[in-house]
């Protein structure tokens, strides 16, 4: 590591500690994803409680917001998981780039796709959960229904995954800064 800049000089120790990073954020996201397709229900329930907002304080100036429609809350709780399981495969492409880049490969699409997938997580957890389901629907208010500490986990882990990506990265130690 260079005492000056504080990035990491070798391109293989590069390499390797983004791959594991992404590919831990990678992991996640594919349980997420895995468990929302084969566990269904548990999360609809969720969804369905969050945009009904039927357990939060229901302020009259705020209960106009409440989307009791099954049909549009299935359909936005199915949006989800496509999109996870979109930032999942990206996640999982970009994890086996980086394992390429440790055999003296370009690094350079390694890091552009585990940026895409990561802020494809921090959209849909800060701007859909926190932000969303957080503020515009209350979920705040809710005991039973409330996942703001979760949505803002993932938030902060995939935010601090992106900045020590390209912290770290040295463009002149880079083997795939040129293409």
């Amino acid at each position: 590591m260079s005492e000056r800049t504080g990035r990491i000089r070798s391109p293989r120790a590069y390499a390797l500690t983004s791959g594991v990073l992404t590919g831990t954020i990678a992991l996640y996201i594919t349980l997420v994803a895995f468990g929302n397709i084969t566990d269904f229900d548990t999360n609809q329930q969720f969804v369905r409680h969050v945009l009904a907002m039927d357990t939060t304080f229901k302020d009259n100036d705020l209960m106009w917001r409440a989307i009791e429609s099954t049909t549009l809350q299935d359909t936005a709780y199915i949006a989800i998981i496509v999109w996870e399981s979109v930032a999942a495969l990206v996640l999982l492409a970009a994890t086996a780039m980086w394992c390429a880049g440790l055999r003296g490969g370009r690094v350079r699409r390694a890091r552009q796709a585990s940026t895409l997938g990561l802020v494809m997580l921090m959209v849909l957890f800060g701007a859909g959960f926190i932000a969303i389901g957080g503020e515009w629907f209350a979920m705040w208010q809710s005991k039973a229904w409330n996942g703001l500490e979760a949505a803002t986990r993932v938030f902060i882990i995939s935010g601090v995954v992106l900045l020590l990506i390209h912290l770290l990265s040295d463009e002149r130690t880079d083997p795939g800064a040129t293409d």
